[in-house]
């Protein structure tokens, strides 16, 4: 039997934008898309999930090659997850996957969850793997929807569908769910954090425990995923493109409803996809996009909510430890990072400044710190006063004191309070998301709330430019937890005579609470 042509006749190619060709092949390909059999319906194939409802396994699911085509209507969404936009009291950004190529996808939305009325056209980036390590190509369909003109501090309700699946038929009105926008003004609220989840028992308890604080959004500092489980960014890398399918499955009882915003970690660099290794990250996500080219560097971006400004960084582009994409910005990043923390710090409305990236510029776990991130980025971070940097990368909860020129500007016990404009800043790796756990130098005990053990000094290391370890005696590692964790931050406005409050604390997988502080700005 011949190949049937899925190419853009020449003649009409001339004729067409970019947009329309990529529109037409999509099209194509949708038509000629079918099953394998009708028993992969009932072995969870299309709904993109198992039987039992718990991430399936890695294997990648059979091509639909039958010879006839699946009806819409047995094509469930899954893997549901938000992200503002721009503006998160006007913008939200809906994303979810679908397991096989749809005909018109898109998103209702209404401020009752029985009358969705708005009707939202959504995008499908579809995403190829080639063939590797003796696994067949794969393919993957990402949908996106923009939702603008919303109205700010106010609770919407929204289903995804496509043709054949109506989220507002009686069949299917429990995939309903809902988000709220950030508010007009600064009130307050609770955000939460961490890095390197991956798919795991741990994680799904992580992510239970999260959402009882019912955060107006979460951090992800990257490692989001490990589908490449080597993290060098290189194409020997191992790499499972179906890990993706159980992660989105795994996060979207939180992420359906508390905007997922994430930072790209050395295992999200994904050599088989341009640019940079980004490609995926670009196909599977929708972020704020706001000065910073997000089609170039996906994690990359910041937005406002209440009065914290969010910055996330993309750390491979300065990290001296992991090379593959040290630079590929060519210095435009840091450029960006400097006038965005110029104007958040002017800002009337901003009290709080948080930076959000993967690489440790303190830590003494495994991978230890980064000397490129101190060269490059921690000069501004101090110039433009941010009140808290949150990384990943070591797989443990590690927090220093406030750190001032490179040394402890005031010793942060846990339940201190500090204020960066005078001590330095707080600097916390919130590496126990839910892959397997790290630990300390050999003798450096875990210190946390209810077990410290103070210490003077630890033995550790530091990256750098030749990708060397120097040796380092640091004395600022105030809390070091080797267990399975999150931040949530409590935010406050200064009212009167008091000051704003971040009020961060770090709760283990099972809610209890291994570390508290303050960081106050103003009166």
């Amino acid at each position: 039997m011949e190949t049937p042509d899925f190419g853009i006749p020449e003649r009409l190619a001339r004729r067409m934008s970019m947009a329309e060709q990529h529109e037409y092949l999509r099209t194509r390909l949708t038509r000629r898309r079918t099953l394998a059999t009708a028993g992969a319906v009932a072995g969870g194939l299309l709904t993109g999930c198992s039987e039992s409802g718990t991430a399936t396994s890695d294997r990648p699911s059979a091509p639909a090659t039958a010879t006839e085509r699946v009806h819409g209507s047995v094509v469930a969404p899954f893997g549901r997850h938000l992200a503002f936009g721009a503006d998160p009291k006007t913008q939200m950004r809906v994303s979810w996957q679908v397991p096989l190529a749809v005909k018109k996808p898109y998103v209702r939305v209404g401020l009752k969850p029985d009358d969705l009325s708005r009707k939202i056209e959504a995008e499908v980036r579809d995403l190829v793997t080639p063939a590797l390590g003796g696994r067949p190509a794969y393919e993957q369909y990402y949908v996106h929807a923009a939702l603008d003109g919303l109205r700010p501090g106010t609770t919407y309700y929204y289903g995804v569908g496509h043709d054949g699946f109506d989220p507002a038929s009686p069949g299917n009105r429990s995939t309903i769910t809902s988000f709220r926008t950030a508010p007009a003004s600064p009130e307050k609220f609770v955000f939460t954090a961490f890095g390197d989840q991956g798919v795991s028992a741990e994680a799904i308890a992580n992510d239970k425990v999260l959402l009882g604080q019912e955060p107006a959004f979460h951090l992800h500092a990257g490692d989001i995923c490990y589908a490449d489980n080597t993290g060098h960014g290189e194409k020997s890398d191992l790499f499972n493109p179906s890990a993706w399918d159980s992660f989105l499955k795994q996060t979207e009882p939180v992420a359906k409803s508390v905007p997922w915003m994430v930072a790209v970690g050395n295992h999200d660099m994904e050599a088989w996809y341009s640019p940079d290794g980004y490609g995926g990250q670009l196909a599977r996500f929708s972020l704020p996009e706001n000065g910073f080219d997000p089609r170039k560097a996906p994690g990359v971006y910041a937005f406002t909510y209440g009065n914290v400004g969010v910055v996330s960084l993309d750390a491979n582009d300065v990290s001296y430890e992991i090379p593959a994409n040290f630079g590929y910005t060519d210095g435009k990043q840091t450029k960006w990072l400097d006038r965005t923390l110029k104007d958040l710090r002017a800002s009337d409305a901003v009290d709080f400044v948080v930076v959000f990236f993967h690489h440790c510029a303190y830590s003494t776990s495994k991978h230890a710190s980064d000397g490129g991130l101190r060269a490059e980025w921690l000069p501004l971070f101090a110039q433009h006063q941010v009140d808290l940097v949150i990384n990943g990368h070591n797989h443990v909860y590690e927090r220093t004191d406030a750190i001032k020129n490179g040394e402890v500007g005031k010793p942060v016990p846990i339940g201190a309070s500090t204020d960066p404009a005078r001590d330095g800043i707080v600097y916390v790796t919130a590496g126990g998301g839910g892959k397997t756990l790290y630990g300390f130098p050999a003798g450096v005990k875990d210190s946390y709330e209810g077990h410290v053990r103070d210490r003077e000094s630890i033995e550790s290391f530091l990256w750098t430019k030749s990708q060397k370890e120097k040796s380092e005696t640091v004395e600022w590692s105030r809390v070091r937890y080797t267990g399975f964790s999150f931040l949530s931050v409590e935010v406050e406005t200064g009212t009167g005579a008091g000051a704003a409050r971040l009020k961060v604390s770090a709760l283990s997988e099972k809610g209890e609470r291994i570390d508290h502080f303050e960081v106050r700005r103003g009166k």
